[in-house]
C-alpha cells in the first residue's frame, strides 16, 4: 500500500475512496471499505482518507479519546482490507477552515476521485457544515460515484469505535473483540528490561513497552501471545502492581512453555479475556498461590 502525506498523487489512473478516521477498523468501517471496492472499476486503484491524529486533538486539544489502534495498527488494517492507497493527512487548520465544496474539489480535481464511501452521519468542512446529502448532490453534478454506507447494528444497537472503546476500558474485551471483527482488539509492544520480581517468584514475565493506545482496565486476562510466528498461550497483568506500591501502570506477559530472552522483541497479544482484579495479597506466598490459580485460566480456561 502506497502511503501519502498530502491530498495529491501522480498517478492518472482513476481513484475510489472511503473517508474517515476509522479507529479499531471495526465492522461498520468494513462495510464502507467493502462499498468502496465494489466502485472499483479495471484499471482503478482503492485508496483511504483518513487523518494521522483525531480531529479533536486540534480542535478541542484534551478532549480527544484513547484510541483503539496504534497508527502503525491502523494502516496495517487499511492495507489488510485491500486499499492499495492511503491519504494519512494531518488534521490541521488548513483541513479545518476548508468549507465543505473545497473539500470535495481535492478530492475531485487534485486527487482523481472518480467514487466516494463514507458512514451515513459523516460531516466535513468548516464547522462540519458538511454532509452525506450535500456529497450526493455534488458528487451527482460531477459524474461521481457516492455511497453512504448505513450504520452496522447488532442486538445492543449501533457498531462505533466509542462503544468499542467503552467494552475495552471496562475490560469486555471479548464484547470488543465481536464487534471489531478481523483479529479483535490487539496489543503490540517490545520486550523491555523490568523489575525481575517474575523470576524470584518462579513465573518470569516480558515487560511490554506501553503502546499510545487504550489499555483494558487493571487486572490479569488470559490471552494468546504472539512471537516470532508462533501462538503462546498467555497470562498478562495489567496495573501498577500494587503487591509492591507500584506507582506506573505496566503490562507484563507470562508465556505457557516459553523460556527465551526476548528484550527488544515485539510480542503481540491478542483474544484478552478478564480472569480477576488486581489485588494485593497478605504476603507474598498469597500471591504465588494465586498467580497458580491464574495458570489454571490459560491451561483449562473457563472465562467467556
Amino acid at each position: 500500500m502506497r502511503l501519502h502525506h498530502q491530498p495529491e498523487r501522480d498517478s492518472a489512473r482513476p481513484l475510489v475512496l472511503a473517508i474517515g478516521f476509522f479507529d479499531g477498523f471495526h465492522r461498520g468501517h468494513r462495510e464502507i471499505a467493502r462499498a468502496t471496492m465494489r466502485m472499483r472499476k479495471p484499471g482503478w486503484r482503492s485508496g483511504v482518507l483518513t487523518f494521522a491524529n483525531h480531529p479533536a486533538s486540534f480542535l478541542r486539544p484534551g478532549s480527544e479519546p484513547p484510541l483503539l489502534c496504534t497508527p502503525e495498527e491502523r494502516i496495517a488494517l487499511f492495507a489488510a482490507a485491500g486499499f492499495e492507497e492511503c491519504f494519512w493527512l494531518r488534521f490541521d487548520d488548513g483541513i479545518a477552515r476548508l468549507a465543505p465544496e473545497a473539500f470535495l474539489d481535492l478530492l475531485v480535481d487534485r486527487m482523481g476521485v472518480r467514487g466516494v464511501a463514507v458512514g451515513s452521519t459523516f460531516r466535513f468542512g468548516h464547522k462540519r457544515a458538511g454532509d452525506t446529502a450535500l456529497m450526493a448532490d455534488y458528487f451527482t453534478r460531477r459524474s461521481i460515484a457516492f455511497v453512504p454506507v448505513g450504520n452496522v447494528s447488532d442486538e445492543e444497537g449501533r457498531i462505533s469505535s466509542t462503544r468499542i472503546r467503552d467494552l475495552v476500558a471496562r475490560g469486555e474485551v471479548a464484547a470488543a473483540d465481536r464487534l471489531l471483527g478481523g483479529t479483535g482488539y490487539e496489543l503490540r509492544g517490545a520486550v523491555e528490561v523490568g523489575e525481575g520480581r517474575g523470576h524470584a517468584l518462579g513465573f518470569p514475565t516480558a515487560n511490554l513497552r506501553l503502546p499510545q493506545k487504550l489499555l483494558p482496565k487493571d487486572g490479569v486476562y488470559a490471552a494468546t501471545a504472539r512471537h516470532d510466528g508462533r501462538d503462546y498461550a498467555a497470562l498478562v497483568s495489567i496495573g501498577t502492581n500494587p503487591q509492591f506500591e507500584g506507582k506506573q501502570r505496566t503490562v507484563e506477559v507470562w508465556l505457557r512453555d516459553f523460556h527465551h530472552t526476548i528484550y527488544g522483541r515485539e510480542i503481540a497479544l491478542r483474544d484478552l479475556r478478564f480472569v480477576r482484579d488486581q489485588a494485593r495479597f497478605t504476603n507474598v506466598d498469597e500471591l504465588v498461590a494465586q498467580m497458580r490459580r491464574d495458570v489454571e485460566a490459560v491451561a483449562y480456561p473457563s472465562y467467556g
